[in-house]
């Protein structure tokens, strides 16, 4: 993307989180009974944002099922940074349309609306899987400035494996639900430009050949072939030859 994720997400978040007080604020609901609320269908974590700070404030020891990571190796940056490339923009769209909706609602209707979309997030082992994202806002103030919020991130790749991210906000307490939401396209995938020569070894490697057969077929060294093969993994944001070869397919690079 032509941006860093975490600088535009950051700029969402402190406008949702105005100018929160912590003095001021207390929790509005037992974290336990709002758990009871999120929708698990596969394995899952939870986890505490400050919204105005924009870190992690805790990360339940489950993560390690889900993702691979222990909770001390993952921050806000990091975990952004590994949402999948296509998937940034759709995560930044939810997040600015999530900040328009909540000024929309009262100050009573706060803590009675889940935000659920899903999205793709790389694994420590290299993979991506498809969670679904489901917070509640569990401390905000007299000014309706959320500061801290709990969150679910459940593994639904066995239920979700294709399609587009859904936005949706679901009603508590007899409140009413939207799914999905239309958002404005504000942020939008940067479009992956290949050089003509990294073409020509893509669609060689799509071929099955190896890096010494291009190499005597282009009139190019090994070395350059290999510096080629790099930099289509750079691009297509892949960590090793099959997957570069399914994701050109599926992005119509070839």
């Amino acid at each position: 993307m032509n941006f860093a994720i975490f600088d535009e997400a950051n700029k969402i978040w402190l406008r949702i989180a105005k100018d929160a007080s912590e003095d001021e604020l207390k929790f509005s609901l037992e974290i336990h009974k709002k758990l009871l609320n999120f929708f698990q269908v596969g394995d899952y974590y939870y986890y505490i944002f400050n919204v105005k700070q924009s870190v992690f404030e805790l990360i339940s020891n489950e993560i390690t099922s889900v993702l691979g990571y222990h909770p001390d190796e993952v921050d806000v940056p990091f975990f952004l940074s590994n949402i999948h490339p296509e998937d940034q923009p759709w995560f930044l769209n939810f997040e600015n349309k999530v900040k328009e909706f909540f000024s929309t609602l009262s100050f009573l209707q706060i803590p009675n609306y889940k935000v659920r979309y899903d999205y793709r997030i790389r694994t420590k082992a290299g993979d991506y899987i498809r969670i679904l994202q489901q917070v509640v806002t569990i401390q905000f103030d007299k000014n309706k400035g959320l500061l801290r919020t709990l969150g679910v991130h459940t593994d639904i790749s066995h239920i979700k494996q294709g399609g587009l991210p859904v936005l949706s906000f679901i009603g508590l307490n007899g409140e009413p639900s939207y799914i999905g939401v239309d958002v404005k396209k504000i942020f939008s995938t940067a479009t992956i430009q290949l050089t003509r020569r990294e073409q020509e070894v893509l669609s060689l490697l799509i071929e099955g050949k190896k890096s010494d057969e291009i190499s005597k077929q282009l009139f190019i060294s090994k070395l350059t072939v290999d510096t080629h093969r790099k930099n289509l993994l750079k691009k297509t944001n892949t960590s090793n030859t099959v997957a570069l070869i399914s994701s050109a397919v599926k992005k119509g690079l070839v």
